[in-house]
C-alpha cells in the first residue's frame, strides 16, 4: 500500500477543493490511500498554539505524517507569488525529517489557486518545489499528454494543478481533471518507487 499525504493550507475553501480532487485520484490507484492533512494558522502578532483537530476540515499534520508517507502533494494558496505563511511555517519545522533524510527518494507534487489569473500560480508552484528538492524528494508535475492541460483556459501547469478563483467560482471541469491527474501520477510512482 502508498500512502499520499495531501499537506495543504486553505483559508477561503479552493485549495481544500483541489486537495480532496488529488485524494480521489489518488484514491483511483489500486494500493494507494490518500491522507488529507493541513496546518494552523499563524498569527502575526505571536506564536499561537491550535488544537490538534480544528473545529472543520482535515487534522493538522505532524511530523510522522510526513516520516510515514510515500508520497507527498503540497498545495497552498497563492500570497503575492509565494506560498501562504502557515504552511510555509509547517514546512521550515521539518528539520528534523531532513536530517533522517525520511523524504529523500519519495515524489511530490505541488498545487495552488489564486484570485487572479496573474495571481502568481508558477511562482508559487516553484516557491513550494524548493524545499520539496531540499528534503531529496522527486518533482511530480503534469506532462503535456494530460488533455485537460492543453484545453485548459482557467487553471492549470505543467508544474502542478491550478485553480484561478474569479468571483468565488469553483473549479473547473479541466481543474478537477487535473487534480485527480495529479493524484493519480503521485500513487502510481510511489508504487512503482516501493517495489523497486
Amino acid at each position: 500500500m502508498a500512502k499520499i499525504l495531501v499537506l495543504y493550507f486553505s483559508r477561503n475553501g479552493a485549495t481544500a477543493d483541489m486537495a480532496n480532487y488529488i485524494a480521489r485520484g489518488v484514491a483511483s490507484v489500486d494500493g494507494a490511500e490518500a491522507v488529507l492533512r493541513t496546518v494552523p494558522d499563524v498569527s502575526a502578532v505571536c506564536e499561537k498554539t491550535a488544537e490538534s483537530i480544528p473545529a472543520h476540515g482535515a487534522i493538522y499534520a505532524t511530523l510522522d505524517d510526513l516520516k510515514s508517507c510515500d508520497g507527498l502533494a503540497l498545495g497552498s494558496p497563492t500570497h503575492f507569488g509565494n506560498m501562504a505563511a502557515p504552511l510555509k511555517y509547517f514546512i521550515d519545522s521539518t528539520t528534523e525529517i531532513w536530517f533522517s533524510g525520511a523524504l529523500s527518494g519519495k515524489p511530490a507534487g505541488v498545487f495552488t489557486s489564486t484570485g487572479s489569473m496573474h495571481g502568481g500560480q508558477e511562482s508559487t508552484l516553484l516557491s513550494m518545489m524548493l524545499p520539496l528538492l531540499h528534503q531529496g524528494m522527486l518533482i511530480v508535475g503534469l506532462p503535456s499528454t494530460e488533455h485537460a492541460l492543453r484545453e485548459t483556459t482557467s487553471g492549470g501547469t505543467p508544474y502542478g494543478p491550478s485553480h484561478v478563483s474569479t468571483n468565488h467560482t469553483g473549479l473547473s471541469d479541466h481543474e478537477k481533471i487535473l487534480c485527480k491527474a495529479l493524484g493519480a501520477r503521485l500513487a502510481k510512482t510511489a508504487l512503482r518507487l516501493k517495489q523497486a
